[in-house]
């Protein structure tokens, strides 16, 4: 008989049990370190965005100026990526339907089509 196919013994489930039990721990002290950790960088953020609302250092204006700029542009193509999917997805005015949705109704009436198709022909 294979050993993998006997059932464990009491000495092995208490070994089992106990390994369980230490990875368990394991995994509950990592959470709680990744939990702090995450607490810390986020109280790191506040302070930061706290001193740099109330007092931004001049050396430090031309940089912000920069990546607001960047900032802009990235906000302005998704505001464009928003209008797009907005078109596509959203009814017009007059409630006509959205071309996604068009699209949709067409592929699945076209499933249905072959699903019905291979049941009627596919018998013989």
């Amino acid at each position: 008989m294979d050993d993998s196919a006997a059932p464990l013994s009491d000495e092995e489930r208490r070994e089992l049990e106990q390994l369980r039990a230490e990875k368990a721990e394991r995994e509950r002290q990592e959470k709680i370190r990744a939990e702090r950790a995450e607490l810390e960088r986020l109280r790191a953020e506040s302070k930061e965005a706290e001193a740099n609302t109330e007092t931004p250092a001049p050396a430090s204006q031309p940089r912000q100026r920069q990546m607001s700029a960047a900032e802009a542009e990235q906000a302005k193509r998704d505001a464009e990526a928003r209008e797009r999917a907005r078109k596509l997805m959203e009814p017009d005015d007059d409630l006509k339907m959205p071309l996604a949705q068009k699209i949709t109704l067409v592929v699945v009436a076209l499933i249905v089509v072959a699903v019905v198709a291979s049941l009627f022909f596919g018998k013989r």
